[in-house]
């Protein structure tokens, strides 16, 4: 699955394709954060790399 961000969004927000977000649910309300924590980062980071290597080939293949 995929969100799709409005560019115009994206810019009020300053959010950026290089910006980690952190997802979080209210009930069931979905909650998409810019984080700006450092060490939320730099856990975001870690858990990125953790799966671009265990799912990298798929998630390309989904994005292309």
């Amino acid at each position: 699955m995929a969100l799709v961000i409005d560019q115009g969004v994206l810019e009020i927000l300053k959010v950026d394709a290089e910006t980690p977000l952190e997802i979080t649910t209210i009930g069931r309300n979905l909650i998409v954060s810019p984080l700006t924590d450092r060490k939320e980062r730099q856990r975001f980071k870690a858990a990125l790399a953790a799966t671009n290597q265990k799912h990298g080939r798929l998630l390309k293949r989904l994005a292309g």
